[in-house]
């Protein structure tokens, strides 16, 4: 438990008949940035919701930095960023981070993180008329002003424009290299492989996989290309070395995995100029995080 920032042991929680946490495990490490991922409804949200103290499981056990959820000693150790909401409406931006600073004993300078999230032009603007991403990076601002042991971050930079993304992920990187743990739900896959030390992904309230995205991903290199659909993927086979794989998702767009070197290429290029078959965007890439996410959950919307 000494390294474990988040420890979570056999959780169940249910909405009525639906179960949305299923005997869950997970384990986050201290001064790791620990990514969660799963489909809509998977469960993490609730999980993660229990963690901060918002909701009650209905069995198991949750210890956050070795306490439980609802201890008022831990509240002064976390930051918790929401998705949406938890702010007045009619709060004013500067005025609202100076009142949660005042929470807390030794925090941020509130200006500073102001300008430092492109929000001190909107510093007497109220709450209902930020935009989304301003309202995220407030949302941001609030829970790491307090200098937190771990912060809890749900989709931080959701509706952010790419230069507030990136300096999102600037701020969690600098929360990492401090010795903060950072918790982090998103949907953006290459967010997750860029920022994350660990990642878990659930499904229908069980861990699926966990592991590094190094791990996760693994060495191997794919060949891609698009071309029309349908393809025969036994003719395609046929022309390749043993125990190469061939396989067509979404329709379209091809994926050739197996030694792949510049034979490989060149095999499936002549292929397709024998068969007349007009390629594009043909590539040797590496699995990519998304890649292992739909093997394991599916493609199907939920």
């Amino acid at each position: 438990m000494e390294d474990a920032a988040v420890e979570v042991r056999d959780l169940v929680k249910r909405y009525g008949p639906v179960t949305a946490v299923d005997h869950l495990d997970l384990r986050c490490r201290r001064g790791e940035v620990t990514a969660v991922l799963g489909p809509n409804g998977a469960g993490k949200t609730s999980t993660i919701e229990i963690c901060e103290g918002f909701r009650t499981s209905d069995s198991g056990s949750v210890r956050v930095l070795g306490l439980a959820p609802d201890d008022p000693g831990l509240k002064p150790r976390i930051g918790i960023m929401l998705q949406s909401g938890g702010v007045p409406q009619a709060a004013r931006a500067g005025e609202w981070l100076k009142l949660v600073s005042r929470f807390h004993a030794h925090p941020l300078d509130p200006s500073a993180l102001l300008d430092r999230l492109g929000l001190t032009d909107h510093a007497r603007t109220p709450y209902r008329r930020l935009s989304g991403g301003q309202q995220q990076r407030l949302g941001l601002a609030a829970a790491v002003i307090g200098r937190p042991e771990l912060v809890f971050l749900d989709e931080p930079t959701a509706g952010l424009d790419p230069q507030a993304r990136h300096a999102c992920w600037d701020m969690i990187r600098e929360l990492r290299a401090a010795g903060v743990s950072v918790v982090l739900t998103t949907h953006h896959m290459d967010e997750a492989e860029k920022l994350s030390d660990h990642v878990v992904i659930i499904d229908r309230g069980r861990v699926v996989a966990e592991g590094s995205p190094a791990e996760l991903t693994g060495a191997e290199r794919q060949l891609r290309f698009r071309a029309r659909p349908g393809l025969n993927l036994d003719e395609v086979l046929s022309a390749l070395p043993p125990g190469s794989a061939a396989k067509e998702s979404p329709a379209g767009h091809y994926i050739i995995e197996g030694q792949v070197d510049p034979s490989l290429l060149a095999t499936v290029t002549a292929w397709c100029a024998t068969e007349g078959v007009t390629t594009e965007d043909l590539s040797i890439e590496r699995r990519t995080l998304e890649d292992v996410f739909l093997e394991l959950t599916g493609r199907e919307l939920r």
